[in-house]
């Protein structure tokens, strides 16, 4: 008979055999899984159960009795406070090595592919990488403003100054956009817990142009002297090129609501990627790490054969990130998104690098696919985190063309979705690249690529 699991507030010796997919070092006690936050393989940990799930514990780190050789100084004061990295506490060379196993793990257990991964892509810039934040904000009782991430697991927001993950550009912008917050009298109520207001500080960068866009998330637009404010960021800082305001009224996860008002510049920065101009806009997705996304571009054409008359489909395209730069390579790019505005602004990244080989539609991939690839000598599929549907696959699976690139940020989604590809017989996988798009935190980038039979 199995022995009972330990209630919480029992306190337990574990020795870390691993990390699962969220950063938590990972043990057991008896029969059961024991998770515990900033533990590393290798260690023996001392802890205190505070949760009993079905199936697992999670216990609170106390100390460590025996460190493992791959333990750092984190570079963040908060990283063992704030939720927005977990592994800081890893070497960088440490982060890349598990990564690279996440992936291989992930293909052999869910997807059950033999099939070895190949050398992670490390970032070259462990830190200072990130070009957008988006940062929760709350106003004490006593008028102090508050701004950063969550604390792992909660609603509590972890105040910082800083962050070395972004960009020193945007990172130097943190402090004194507080000050001047915290010096208005507008409410400040991420949550919607109260009567509402400004809800989210986003900051995006241009990489390589450096320009910069500021946004203000708020759950209306009562913002006394905002024109003002913001006449004075441009003026203070020459390379701001715009300030907006964006309206989130809902208590939702959804971080930016439909609507956008510029409130001084223009409501875009301008970015050049492979080679070509993009308009990006406070609330388009775009890579965070511009670097490690460029490096792909040349493995996509390699892939897929691009070359003059190669007709691609590009689903789930976005803004044309990846779009543009194959078309300039020679392909005629067929781009399929369901958000209004990216297309809108694919069509005129398109327009302004005088790529004519590309057209974009609004539409659902999972509706619009089947008829976009009859005829169609290769796929490029970069979907949410969630991955494809199962309609999605068993289209592409029926439909296959000769070259399939699956782009993915979740290891586990793309082992599920690569076994429903191959399922048929049609496709078979030939290569995964992990790229380490995230240094310091758990996630992973990953390009699989198929043939067809």
């Amino acid at each position: 008979m199995d022995s009972p699991a330990p209630s919480p507030g029992t306190r337990l010796i574990v020795r870390i055999t691993g990390l699962n997919h969220q950063g938590q070092g990972v043990g057991r006690s008896a029969d059961q899984v024991v998770f515990v936050d900033g533990a590393l393989p290798g260690e023996t940990v001392d802890v205190i159960v505070r949760h009993r799930a079905k199936r697992h514990l999670l216990a609170e780190h106390r100390s460590t009795l025996l460190l493992s050789p791959d333990r750092r100084r984190p570079p963040c004061i908060l990283a063992d406070r704030c939720g927005g990295c977990s592994v800081q506490h890893l070497e960088d060379g440490a982060q890349a090595r598990w990564k690279e196993d996440m992936v291989q793990q992930a293909l052999r257990r869910i997807g059950g592919f033999e099939l070895n991964v190949a050398p992670i892509l490390s970032s070259e810039a462990f830190l200072g990488y990130r070009n957008r934040a988006v940062i929760p904000l709350e106003r004490t009782e006593d008028g102090t403003l508050r701004a950063g991430f969550y604390r792992s697991g909660s609603h509590r927001i972890v105040n910082m100054n800083r962050c070395p993950v972004l960009d020193p550009r945007l990172d130097r912008l943190i402090a004194p956009i507080k000050l001047d917050l915290e010096q208005s009298d507008w409410p400040v109520d991420a949550d919607l817990s109260a009567e509402g207001g400004l809800r989210h500080l986003a900051l995006r960068l241009g990489h390589h142009t450096g320009e910069l866009l500021i946004t203000l998330i708020s759950s209306h637009r009562h913002l006394p002297d905002l024109p003002v404010l913001a006449a004075a960021w441009m003026e203070r800082w020459p390379e701001l090129v715009g300030v907006c305001l964006n309206l989130q009224p809902t208590a939702s996860n959804t971080l930016f609501g439909a609507e956008t008002e510029t409130v001084a510049g223009r409501p875009w920065l301008l970015e050049r990627f492979a080679g070509q101009d993009l308009r990006i806009a406070a609330d388009t997705f775009f890579q965070v790490n511009t670097a490690q996304a460029e490096r792909l571009v040349p493995s996509l054409i390699e892939a897929l054969a691009v070359r003059a008359g190669t007709r691609l489909v590009d689903a789930y395209c976005g803004i044309g990130t990846f779009s543009l730069p194959l078309a300039a390579a020679g392909a005629s790019v067929l781009g399929l998104e369901q958000h209004p505005g990216s297309v809108e602004q694919a069509r005129a990244n398109a327009e302004r690098n005088g790529l004519e080989r590309c057209q974009f539609e609004a539409t659902d991939v999972e509706t619009s696919l089947a008829e976009a690839l009859d005829g169609a000598d290769a796929l490029l599929l970069d979907p949410p985190r969630k991955g494809l549907s199962p309609g999605v696959c068993a289209t592409i699976a029926a439909s296959a063309p000769e070259r399939v690139a699956y782009l993915s940020c979740n290891p586990a989604t793309l082992a599920r979705d690569l076994a429903m590809l191959c399922a048929e017989g049609r496709l078979t996988l030939t290569s995964v690249q992990p790229v380490d798009f995230f240094p310091q935190t758990s996630h992973v980038e990953s390009l699989a690529i198929l043939q067809r039979n």
